[in-house]
């Protein structure tokens, strides 16, 4: 007999629920939320990792040899 009672129960409240449901306002749902927020997660993890790697690098820069080449060929012409 509950199970009757459950059916019961259901079939009052679908139509209802229908009813409720506005057509134009649609939202995407827990599915949409946890999409959006594994790809949170998975881009803040990417900008550590990009942080921690760029960490490591040391850049000096070399002196430019073209523009070092006209500045000692200009003063060995003056002398």
């Amino acid at each position: 007999m509950p199970d009757m009672s459950a059916h019961l129960a259901l079939t009052q409240l679908v139509p209802f629920a229908a009813e409720e449901l506005d057509k134009n306002k649609v939202t995407p749902g827990v599915l949409g939320f946890v999409v959006f927020a594994v790809m949170a997660v998975a881009v803040w993890m990417l900008m550590k990792s990009m942080n921690r790697h760029m960490g490591k690098v040391s850049f000096e820069e070399a002196p430019d040899p073209k523009a070092a080449a006209p500045a000692t060929s200009g003063t060995a012409a003056k002398e």
